[in-house]
């Protein structure tokens, strides 16, 4: 997709020594280097990192961070071969290294995390050339041993924005959070830290859905069996937290938020009927097809659209980048996923519009107004 808003660069990097091939799509600087992570996947496609790239230019944009929209790929196979992938990774960071940090920054996606970009770092040179860095690698050309660290994702940075998100739709929904039924659907690394912080603000999460089953208590699922599961000590399905429901009927549960954190599309056809809930918080990207999201909107459902709930990460990123710490990282990732979550769920709500719709439009206006200013 080419129009006004990009993409600037769109990059095909092919190493035939090693069969590396990959991706480069920057979409749109005009806020600032284009932000994105890199994935690492056997079917991902310069297609996939377009769409990905330009969902980047939104969620900055409207997460309020100096950052334009960015996405990379590499096509990987080679699972469980390590010392191939830091080669892929590292030849491809080393093709690319002309447009970090200036153009792009890379971060953790699908298949690649704080190791990978420990890698990444170490090929370009430039510890501002990606984020999501182990918490001990640090930039040492200046300030004092030990600053400017890493700021893993493993830090739950994402799952603490969508708790927050979630906070922010239950008031604008007139719904006390404390009293409030959620059920998460995807218990990777977002769902489990969104879990953590709901219950922390006091929410009553009562289902909760992975790959190995689902499970389910009205009255709130037993803390001591989740931490089990989170410890790795038990698959959720086998933790006894409560009582275990098919997948099906995890969607008919009539709870007040649903979160699904999981894969694309998990919502669609085949399960969309039967969502009986007053808010959805999309913590996982493309939770299900727009034209499904607008059908639940016209049902009378609070959404709030992925780039909006999960933009925690980039935020985070952008903590990163600037040298900040975590404690300092949290307070801005809160701050502005409050702002942004209020603003788009606000007007929604007050001029009846898809949530989609008026987040883009802000998104795409706040781009405007840096090309008008700067014409």
């Amino acid at each position: 997709m080419s129009d006004q808003y990009g993409p600037e660069y769109v990059v095909k990097i092919y190493e035939p020594r090693i069969g590396m091939e990959g991706f480069l799509v920057i979409d749109n600087t005009v806020l600032g280097p284009g932000k994105g992570g890199i994935r690492m996947t056997p079917n991902v496609t310069e297609d996939e990192v377009g769409r990905l790239a330009r969902t980047m230019t939104w969620k900055n944009s409207l997460a309020g961070i100096p950052f334009g929209g960015a996405k990379a790929g590499i096509v990987w196979t080679g699972a469980g071969d390590e010392k191939l992938k830091k080669q892929y990774l590292q030849t491809f960071a080393k093709a690319i290294k002309y447009f970090t940090p200036g153009k792009y920054i890379a971060g953790p996606d699908v298949g690649t995390g704080e190791k990978e970009m420990r890698w990444f770092t170490e090929a370009t040179g430039n510890w501002r050339s990606a984020t999501g860095k182990p918490a001990n690698v640090c930039m040492k050309i200046f300030g004092k041993p030990g600053e400017k660290c890493g700021i893993p994702h493993e830090f739950g940075s994402t799952g603490f924005g969508v708790a927050h998100a979630a906070a922010i739709a239950a008031e604008l929904a007139g719904i006390d959070l404390k009293k409030a039924a959620v059920a998460i659907h995807g218990f990777g690394n977002v769902g489990t830290f969104t879990y953590r912080y709901l219950l922390a603000m006091g929410a009553k999460i009562v289902a909760l859905a992975d790959k190995s089953g689902a499970v389910y208590a009205p009255r709130g699922l037993k803390r001591e069996a989740i931490g089990k599961v989170l410890r790795g000590e038990k698959l959720l399905a086998e933790s006894a937290a409560g009582r275990v429901i098919t997948a099906e009927r995890f969607w008919k549960l009539p709870v007040d938020i649903l979160i699904p954190a999981s894969v694309t599309d998990v919502i669609n056809e085949s399960n969309k009927n039967f969502i009986n809930v007053k808010i959805i918080v999309e913590a996982g990207n493309i939770p299900m097809q727009e034209a499904i999201e607008d059908e639940l909107f016209r049902r009378g459902i609070i959404i709030v659209p992925d780039f909006v709930a999960n933009a925690g990460g980039v935020i985070s990123s952008y903590a990163e980048y600037r040298g900040y710490n975590p404690k300092i990282m949290f307070k801005i990732v809160e701050r502005k996923i409050a702002e942004a979550t209020r603003l788009v769920v606000a007007e929604s709500i007050t001029f009846n519009t898809n949530p989609r719709l008026v987040a883009v439009k802000i998104a795409k206006e706040r781009i405007e107004a840096k090309l008008a200013r700067s014409a």
